[in-house]
């Protein structure tokens, strides 16, 4: 009982944490002319999918930082959720600790490959 209350007390904060970030990349990607921040586009003359701010955005840590907290969080958020659905149709218990596993291991993986093409997207980003 207190280990589900944990799970669900970090749903809620990866939600929080989705929520703000994804609202950082709405002003930064999509709402960048009417609410300019300068400091998350560094080539302030020219667009936000510009190539230089792309380049510029791809050599920060922050960036690189915040998609992978990002990632970490929408994984956790949709995969305990999905768990979640799929404990309702009240499977055999044997079956629980497979779909429990089996989103562990596929969470665990996504969040790995992720990680890997932040930190090459953002290496690669420093030899422009």
């Amino acid at each position: 009982m207190m280990k589900d209350q944990k799970l669900w007390t970090w749903h809620l904060a990866a939600g929080v944490v989705i929520a703000v970030f994804l609202g950082l990349h709405m002003l930064t990607m999509h709402l960048d002319a009417l609410i300019p921040i300068r400091a998350l586009n560094v080539a302030s003359e020219q667009r936000a999918i510009d190539w230089a701010n792309v380049v510029a955005r791809g050599r920060s840590v922050f960036f690189a930082v915040t998609y992978v907290v990002l990632l970490g969080a929408a994984l956790f958020h949709g995969l305990y959720g999905l768990r979640n659905i799929l404990l309702e149709l009240n499977p055999a218990a044997g079956l629980k600790k497979l779909v429990g596993a089996v989103l562990l291991l596929a969470g665990l993986g996504l969040f790995v490959f992720g990680t890997w093409a932040a930190v090459a997207s953002h290496t690669l980003a420093k030899t422009f």
